[in-house]
């Protein structure tokens, strides 16, 4: 008997996050014509010049992958990409044209894209520009109390919203940040709500999906608004979705400022639905909410410099923390396949993972130790792997108590730079993917379910991957841990490198690995991107592969085996990274190269010519 079946509705969430990353079915079978390349297999770049998409003017260009030297914006729609870019070619700057590109995406990008969530910017710069970390994550109401959840709760309900931060994010980042009038950053989403945009394939498919099996009474909103005539109809690729409710509220984003969504006419329509359900958010704990500037994570790997986001996000300091343990072996002492190469960052992630479930949390509830990010620790660390055989997940638990899950994608990453290099690397989530599903009535816009990020059920840690240690457990108007890793790197105190990804749990990870790619190894961008990734998290105790079968893997499985090493043969999706490279030609002009990573289909780099 199975003690813990997986119940409908998270069956259906899984099934979403396999519908939007239908390529990974085409990895399963791949041989030498694989679309993933294998080393050494160069990809082409798409010119810059003649307009590549119906989107595309004389001086934004769009493609998968692509250079400019006036900005690029690289992110999961094409529209929200070019809404970007037209912000840098107004005068805008890298902030602006971020905080453009986000709203649009809440239009666009309903999966993750959002107003109801929360996530982090980082932004930094070549020159006297600071390099900061906004932190605009969810907060747990002030009537949230640590015991309110079983140890499996309903995802889907309005007790699982956190307060969002979304808004007051791109209002403090603006603020301090930005260049233009806040109108003019917003107003661009509110025209693509009112006049609407063309679905495209998996869209469609998806909200489809949702809509055919999202029948109780809490998804109406959800099947009016993202439904075709309200789900009596089904959409097409070519179909274009208007959002009229949510072009009226981020107009009046727009017209009366960011304070709007929390006080105003938006705050009261968001808290009386709570009060009609179960939810706990009240017009104080909007009103309450604060966005905070913090100090990034700072790390050094080889000769780059590495800024991540720090806690409440474990992105930074994990992340920081294995670039250290893999330092202390050679600069790509073997090949990037190499068994002995998948074994050691296998044993890196396992590692590190253990330290994210024993330390971090919100930093006003948790004091965090400083030895992960130090390098004398991760050599500490790093001895302890043995080349010949896997170390047993339980053996390095610690004083974390044992007793004795894929995550779907629900976030989204952008990256943004400018002409004078000012970057800005931004992650934000719905926690699943469309969050609670849940559309907030008259307002349009779909709220979190980030109160799932907490540690639940105190002291509960299994082997299946379910922590309950004390750092994340649920108080009222803490942050909830996040896996959230917006990354800029710096080589010569210059911008180089502006990744991040989606992903849940595995997002560190997949950063972790676009950075080896391109630091350790020195592979093209389009290539560090598109390879292969691989997934461990301490627990539950197995590696889980893009695509055991790549060809990439091949000489490797058997010898992962025989050291010991639990493998999945299931596919996992591991996020969109879509980054940008700063690169200086030969005659010393600055070209940015934008990679749209395409598991996800839709993602789109926008370059800006002068």
């Amino acid at each position: 008997m199975n003690r813990f079946p997986l119940r409908p509705r998270r069956l259906l969430d899984c099934c979403i996050s396999l519908l939007s990353q239908a390529w990974l079915l085409l990895i399963l079978g791949c041989s030498g014509s694989a679309n993933l390349p294998a080393i050494g297999q160069e990809l082409t770049l798409t010119p810059a010049k003649p307009p590549l998409s119906p989107l595309a003017t004389e001086t934004i260009h769009l493609g998968d992958t692509l250079s400019a030297t006036g900005g690029m914006i690289v992110s999961a729609r094409p529209e929200a990409s070019k809404v970007g870019a037209e912000i840098l070619e107004k005068g805008g700057n890298a902030v602006d044209a971020a905080i453009a590109t986000g709203f649009a995406l809440a239009v666009t990008f309903p999966e993750a894209g959002n107003i109801g969530g929360g996530g982090f910017m980082m932004i930094a710069g070549s020159g006297k520009t600071p390099s900061v970390c906004i932190d605009y994550r969810e907060t747990a109401p002030a009537a949230a109390t640590e015991r309110m959840f079983p140890l499996f709760p309903d995802r889907h309900t309005l007790k699982m919203v956190g307060v969002p931060g979304t808004v007051r994010g791109f209002a403090l980042a603006h603020q301090r940040y930005g260049k233009l009038p806040w109108k003019d950053l917003v107003l661009p989403s509110v025209k693509l709500a009112e006049e609407g945009f063309v679905l495209g394939g998996s869209l469609a498919v998806t909200l489809n999906t949702l809509v055919e099996n999202s029948t109780e009474p809490q998804f109406a909103e959800f099947r009016r608004v993202y439904g075709k005539q309200g789900g009596k109809e089904e959409w097409k690729a070519t179909d274009t979705i208007r959002l009229p409710d949510l072009a009226k509220t981020l107009k009046r984003i727009a017209e009366q400022g960011p304070d709007e969504f929390y006080t105003g006419k938006t705050a009261e329509l968001l808290t009386t639905q709570m009060q009609q359900g179960e939810g706990l958010i009240t017009l104080e704990d909007l009103k309450n909410y604060q966005a905070i500037e913090r100090e990034p994570i700072t790390g050094t790997f080889r000769e780059y410099q590495i800024l991540a986001s720090p806690p409440p996000s474990s992105g930074g300091m994990i992340l920081v923390e294995m670039l250290n343990m893999l330092e202390t072996f050679p600069q790509a002492e073997h090949a990037r396949f190499d068994p002995l190469t998948l074994h050691r960052m296998i044993e890196i992630m396992r590692r590190a993972y253990r330290d994210r479930a024993a330390y971090l949390g919100d930093p006003a509830f948790t004091e965090i130790p400083d030895k992960l990010t130090t390098k004398e620790y991760a050599q500490q660390l790093a001895a302890t792997i043995d080349p010949e055989r896997a170390t047993s997940s339980a053996s390095i638990a610690g004083d974390i108590p044992l007793t004795e899950k894929p995550e779907p994608n629900s976030t989204t990453h952008f990256s943004v730079i400018d002409a004078n290099g000012m970057a800005v690397s931004n992650t934000y989530t719905l926690e699943l993917a469309y969050g609670s599903r849940m559309v907030v009535k008259g307002a349009g816009f779909l709220l979190n379910n980030e109160m799932g990020d907490f540690n639940r059920v105190p002291g509960y840690t299994d082997t299946r991957g379910f922590i309950g240690t004390p750092p994340n457990l649920i108080a009222p108007g803490k942050r909830m841990l996040s896996s959230q890793n917006p990354v800029i790197v710096k080589k010569e105190g210059k911008v180089y490198l502006i990744t991040g990804s989606p992903g849940g749990r595995t997002i560190i990870n997949t950063v972790f690995q676009v950075l080896v790619n391109v630091l350790e190894y020195e592979l093209s961008l389009p290539q560090s991107v598109a390879l292969p990734r691989i997934h461990h998290g301490w627990f539950p105790e197995v590696v889980s592969f893009e695509g055991i079968y790549h060809r990439d893997y091949r000489d490797a499985i058997e010898a992962l085996k025989q050291k010991g090493h639990n493998l999945s043969v299931l596919p996992i999706s591991q996020g969109d990274a879509h980054s940008i490279l700063v690169q200086e030609t030969t005659d010393k002009q600055t070209r940015y190269l934008g990679v749209a990573d395409q598991r996800r289909f839709t993602g789109t780099a926008a370059g800006v010519e002068p």
